[in-house]
């Protein structure tokens, strides 16, 4: 698996800014809803200690989505979100996330998209 590790830019075609790359950093981790729930939530932890070990991250949010009140299917089943001072200290990350993203592979059954994004405001 290929983690994108572009920012947002004016043009997509072209690398992030100077700019845009000192800026705040996260790679987000959307996991679809699992083929089994209950298995998923006992790899979770190794996941998340597999992230707390990249260097670089100043913060992880772990998030799991509420379901639905009528009962059908949530657009995802979890986000983890782990932050680096910049674009350079995530892309590092990334570099040594291997075990991270194959955990995550193993157990996401449902599927996952990660994403690198430029933070904008953080309130």
């Amino acid at each position: 698996m290929r983690i994108d590790s572009r920012v947002s830019t004016n043009n997509d075609d072209q690398e992030p800014s100077v700019t845009a790359q000192s800026n705040p950093t996260k790679i987000s981790f959307v996991y679809s809803n699992p083929t089994d729930p209950e298995a998923f939530e006992v790899a979770y932890p190794e996941q998340l200690a597999l992230a707390r070990k990249l260097p670089g991250l100043t913060r992880l949010q772990a998030s799991k989505v509420w379901p639905k009140e009528d009962g059908s299917p949530t657009p995802a089943y979890r986000l983890l979100d782990l932050y680096f001072t910049d674009y350079a200290a995530a892309s590092a990350a990334a570099a040594e996330a291997g075990p991270l993203v194959a955990a995550t592979r193993e157990h996401a059954t449902g599927g996952m998209v990660i994403a690198f994004a430029e933070v904008l405001e953080d309130a």
